[in-house]
């Protein structure tokens, strides 16, 4: 099997296990649901977070008002008797104005950071560094872990505008958001290696060879965006041991330059090569400075 590094910039992502005779649509294709899907594990966990801390969603015309203002306004939050969570719940103001305040208590709020620590693991870079691959059904099992603990905590379900909702229904908008520039299309992504964007009618085998036991390095871009950059030679770490080390080395060629090393004979008298025929020539004791 081929073994993909995939990255994005200088960011690693996940290994794909693939083959030379693989095209390189359906690769791209095989990349993006596993890229895709992990993204939407990233957003998700990020919403539970606050989730656990504040509660549900406000509804979009009492989000940013303080209390005053939805008093005067005489607004009213429908969800705000039916989204209980499990075994009630504890008053934790959202700061930006956001979500309801009526967060989880303690125990709750533990089922629901913890299978988030266990989802991020599972989708994590670091699974990278220990040469393991991610598949589309891991990602998924990461998935329906949340999915779990939101059924737990709140078993009557969230107001359909909450965004941790809208995950778990496939209907998020990501409009405007930081989110949608990352979220990348199948028939708009491209994969790039060794300086050559990979044509979607060709296979692996016509760009590395027959190798089956190879690990490439291959970047992922949308289409029409410029070549990434080359991948570095050396890693940061890398760099710094090197630097390092010549630093070190510059220190003792240093000190070996102004250490008596018993070298100091080389500029006496008797040393000189050319004494003898100094002392012929009768300039044997001419000195060529002051005295």
């Amino acid at each position: 099997m081929v073994r993909i590094h995939l990255k994005k910039g200088n960011d690693s992502l996940f290994l794909h296990d693939t083959t030379v005779k693989q095209n390189v649509a359906e690769l791209v294709s095989d990349v993006l649901d596993v890229y895709d899907l992990r993204l939407k594990v990233l957003r998700l966990c990020d919403e539970m977070q606050s989730l656990a801390k504040h509660g549900h969603f406000l509804p979009p015309n009492m989000q940013g008002l303080t209390e005053d203002q939805i008093e005067e306004l005489k607004l009213h939050d429908e969800y705000e008797k039916i989204c209980v969570p499990q075994g009630g719940s504890v008053e934790c103001p959202d700061p930006i104005g956001r979500r309801s305040g009526k967060a989880p208590n303690e125990s709750m709020a533990e089922v629901i950071m913890k299978t988030i620590t266990d989802a991020k693991e599972g989708v994590s870079s670091k699974i990278v560094t220990a040469n393991r691959t991610l598949t589309v059904t891991e990602v998924q099992s990461s998935l329906d872990k949340l999915k779990g603990a939101i059924m737990i905590v709140y078993p009557m379900k969230l107001p359909s505008y909450d965004p941790v909702q809208a995950e778990i229904d496939n209907c998020e908008d990501l409009s405007g958001t930081q989110a949608s520039l990352e979220v990348i299309e199948k028939d708009k992504g491209s994969l790039w290696w060794a300086g050559k964007e990979l044509m979607p009618e060709k296979t692996l085998e016509d760009y590395i060879g027959k190798n089956e036991k190879t690990k490439i390095v291959v970047k992922l871009t949308k289409k029409g965006s410029q070549a990434p950059g080359r991948e570095q030679q050396m890693t940061e770490d890398q760099k710094k041991q090197m630097m390092a080390w010549q630093y070190r080395k510059q220190e003792e060629m240093k000190k070996l330059h102004t250490a008596d090393d018993g070298d100091d004979y080389y500029n006496s008298s008797w040393a000189n090569p050319n004494a003898l025929k100094n002392q012929f020539h009768g300039i044997g004791d001419v000195k060529w400075g002051p005295r």
